[in-house]
């Protein structure tokens, strides 16, 4: 590091020697620069252990051009300035490095990517102002709202939604924060749950019912509440119609959930019992009940509903049964377990530890895991692996394209 005039005062010049986690770049200190790429020299003023007024001398020759121009002040994506094949090595880097972490290798999949404007789901802030109100995503570490008409992200469709925002924002913001506006494709329109808003009374409720009809919404959630249902907001999986619960969640991109499905349909084989554990509303247990007697375990009470009415609804399925369970404080048990050929796991960040320890006592033949947390995974598939199962394979699907999010699915087998 070097400071002095030549930089203008407080100024200093790092070298970039890896990215983080998080997409920083990384230099020695630590000294964490946004928007910076790995072999990049770079000026600026440190704050703390941060770079600010990063300015590129050295760029580095994955550096492109930012396919969208909110990039530069939106906080909504990390590496648009890398080259996609750059990002789709650093993804397969992180999910390597967790797992030799643990002495584990295996054969890593070459990476599956979403397109741009794919995203079916997001969470735009939305503030009132003297004017009116603002919509868009938070500047990159600021709780300044950027307004994005020209997102490269998101699918077109959900650009209608930043005119929701606003009018949601109008009708129900405080002054003093942003709402959140989780905006979600459906084959009925929008499908929309907002958070930080006014606490509902009757005016409040009336007047968003009116906004859910004036706006074409297939759906309006307020907090908790239910506000309005127009169109019921189905979302379709392996064939069979859903209606989620509102703000339930959904792979971000149907390119990704379709990658995902289609690597834990090879993971489980011919298996004809199956257990999807963290069912959700369906992704893989209801594809899976086409060839598999399914029993599907949610924690959520709505979720498990939802599903078991679409398997209930649809035609030419295998038996599909379902259950409300905390599974990390009720993991199913070994007796339990023995009764199936193969598992589905699909944990949160926190992975399936307790889940973990009680599979590797029943000895399921098969298991297809699918992990949005490298370091949560590598950490059970150690306990998988110390146990006897092999790691045959692991697919990274990237269908959180332009971000620092790793997604991927995983096949374990046991002879």
């Amino acid at each position: 590091m070097w400071a002095g005039s030549r930089y203008g005062r407080g100024m200093s010049e790092h070298l970039i020697e890896r990215l983080g986690h998080h997409g920083d770049g990384i230099a020695e200190g630590p000294v964490y620069a946004p928007v910076t790429l790995p072999g990049e020299r770079v000026s600026g003023r440190l704050e703390g252990q941060t770079l600010c007024d990063v300015r590129i001398l050295t760029p580095s020759d994955h550096r492109v051009a930012p396919p969208c121009r909110h990039f530069k002040s939106c906080g909504g994506c990390q590496l648009q300035h890398a080259a996609d094949d750059f990002v789709a090595d650093w993804k397969l880097g992180i999910v390597r490095t967790a797992l030799n972490a643990h002495g584990l290798e295996t054969d890593l999949r070459q990476i599956g990517t979403s397109p741009a404007q794919s995203r079916r789901r997001a969470t735009f802030a939305a503030r009132r102002t003297k004017k009116g109100a603002m919509a868009g995503f938070f500047a990159r570490g600021s709780d300044v709202i950027v307004e994005v008409p020209d997102c490269q992200l998101v699918h077109p469709d959900l650009l209608g939604g930043l005119e929701t925002a606003r009018e949601l924002a109008i009708a129900g913001a405080s002054r003093k924060g942003a709402l959140a506006v989780t905006v979600t494709q459906s084959r009925a329109g929008l499908d929309v749950a907002v958070s930080g808003g006014k606490p509902l009374d009757s005016p409040l409720r009336a007047l968003l019912a009116q906004q859910c009809e004036r706006l074409g919404l297939a759906r309006l959630a307020w907090e908790d509440e239910l506000i309005a249902t127009r169109v019921p907001p189905v979302q379709t999986f392996g064939g069979c119609d859903v209606v989620p619960p509102p703000g339930a969640f959904l792979q971000a991109t149907a390119h990704g959930e379709e990658a995902l499905r289609d690597a834990v349909i090879e993971a489980l084989g011919d298996a004809a019992r199956v257990a999807d554990l963290f069912a959700g509303v369906g992704t893989f247990a209801l594809p899976l009940a086409r060839r598999a007697q399914v029993h599907a375990v949610e924690g959520s009470v709505e979720m498990i509903a939802a599903l078991d009415r679409g398997w209930r609804m649809a035609q030419g399925l295998k038996t599909v049964t379902s259950e409300a369970r905390d599974l990390f404080r009720r993991p199913l048990l070994p007796d339990e377990l023995r009764s199936f050929e193969a598992i589905v796991l699909d944990p949160p960040r926190a992975g399936a530890e307790a889940q973990v320890a009680e599979l590797v006592r029943a000895r399921v033949p098969r298991l297809a895991y699918v992990s949005c947390n490298p370091v949560t995974f590598a950490r059970d598939a150690a306990v998988l692996v110390e146990a006897g199962y092999r790691l045959d394979w692991v697919q990274v699907v990237d269908q959180f394209r332009w971000s620092a999010h790793v997604e991927l699915t995983s096949c374990f087998t046991i002879g």
